[in-house]
């Protein structure tokens, strides 16, 4: 029998019990037609039981070790990269699949921001991927659903509302992976769409977002100035052009504020 290659810290590596696999493939409620990207095999605990549901599992995993473990123990329809997904071309991956995929995966939780904008500028407004199921520190999974005026809200709630729908589908305890984490975590389904407002340029979008929220207890006239002054702008005139209040904070800006603010930029 071939044994399990240990879990590496450097990886961020934590094995989900199958009591929780079970669960979380319950929650995908695969069809046979699927095909399913997966990050992060792993060990292959979901891959394998999800593999026997659907049509073909496309599996990225950037440990070398793990990624030979899976090819010997995988089915034939179950695709095994071994690479860092964060490097992978994904449109290159998915080559040859005609039909929209689903996504899977238990991310690294130091990683699991970057991995998450791949998947959102990957989706192709759900034309390349229709939805992602993601297992999360439970800390980012508030900030991803976080509500306009509430602590967690910020950047990365505001850029994912723009592109998907963000639904809470579990909470996991320490003692659902093995070895545990010494934080809870979460799983978290994003379902691509077409943006709900027009933000004029999905750059300048982003350059506003992140430039206004570095500087979220301020009020927005002075949290803009920097971005302002980097376009050659002053805050005041984007945001009249935008009809804001200047004397809110940027936490209680909603989604379709801030795509005024970033048309008002171009």
């Amino acid at each position: 029998m071939t044994a399990l290659p240990r879990a590496r810290k450097r990886f961020g590596q934590h094995f989900l019990e199958p009591a929780w696999v079970a669960k979380l493939l319950a929650s995908l409620s695969p069809a046979p037609d699927d095909v399913f990207l997966e990050i992060g095999p792993g060990r292959g605990a979901l891959t394998i039981p999800l593999a026997a549901r659907v049509r073909r599992v496309i599996a990225v995993e950037i440990d070398r070790d793990l990624a030979g473990f899976l090819q010997q123990q995988l089915p034939p329809t179950v695709t095994v990269v071994q690479a860092d997904f964060l490097e992978v071309d994904v449109n290159r991956l998915l080559a040859g699949e005609n039909r929209p995929l689903r996504v899977v995966g238990n991310l690294p939780y130091n990683v699991s921001s970057p991995i998450l904008f791949k998947l959102l500028h990957a989706a192709g407004h759900g034309r390349v991927l229709t939805d992602a199921t993601l297992m999360l520190q439970k800390e980012v999974a508030d900030r991803l659903s976080a509500a306009p005026g509430t602590a967690d809200y910020g950047s990365l709630a505001i850029q994912v509302a723009l592109l998907a729908d963000v639904e809470r589908v579990l909470t996991l305890p320490p003692g659902a992976f093995r070895p545990p984490p010494k934080v809870t975590s979460a799983v978290v389904r994003l379902r691509f769409r077409p943006p709900q407002v027009d933000v004029g340029s999905m750059d300048m979008f982003e350059r506003v977002v992140r430039g206004v929220f570095l500087q979220r207890r301020k009020t927005l006239a002075n949290a803009l100035k920097p971005v302002a002054d980097s376009f050659g702008r002053s805050a005041p005139e984007l945001i009249a052009a935008a009809g804001l209040d200047g004397t809110k904070r940027p936490g209680e800006l909603t989604l379709d504020e801030v795509a005024r603010l970033s048309r008002a930029v171009l």
